[in-house]
């Protein structure tokens, strides 16, 4: 490869994506240093070594997580997709966080479950548990005629 300034044997390859379009650059290392693309080949590949090196070994951690209650490993979770016990979300709390966070599209917390288009949904729910306490407090006071009536009404409601 040949680079694309001074056609000299190019020894750097840089791939570049700009707003999604793939740029490649193709440069000797005179070139590279002229736009100020710094080389420093035996640091990279040091860094790229340590950071291998550091995800092999949270892998290694990850895959070695068990649940102390259960006995469930991480690995028998990952093919079932079922957890054994309540203690599995504290055993496995930092890779199971990750796998929600994807799934649930960035929320690791449970706030509740809206339909997409809450539009009157929200009254219409609090009409019904108005309507449910009324019906227990008529329950409550043997008024029969009035829990049926309300009862009625909750059914047409859903």
């Amino acid at each position: 490869m040949q680079c694309q300034h001074c056609n000299n044997h190019a020894t750097v390859h840089l791939t570049e994506i700009i707003n999604g379009k793939r740029i490649e650059k193709h440069l000797c290392e005179q070139c590279a240093q002229k736009e100020g693309i710094t080389i420093n080949s035996q640091g990279a590949i040091t860094e790229l070594i340590t950071n291998l090196a550091n995800a092999q070994e949270e892998v290694r951690e990850v895959r070695e997580l068990c649940c102390p209650q259960c006995s469930l490993s991480w690995l028998e979770f990952r093919k079932s997709g079922l957890l054994g016990c309540p203690n599995d979300y504290r055993a496995f709390e930092i890779p199971l966080s990750a796998i929600i966070a994807r799934t649930q599209e960035g929320a690791t917390s449970h706030i509740g479950k809206l339909p997409k288009n809450p539009k009157g949904t929200m009254d219409k729910q609090i009409s019904l548990l108005r309507l449910r306490q009324e019906l227990q407090e008529a329950l409550d006071h043997e008024d029969y005629e009035n829990a049926a009536r309300l009862r009625d009404k909750i059914r047409n409601m859903n």
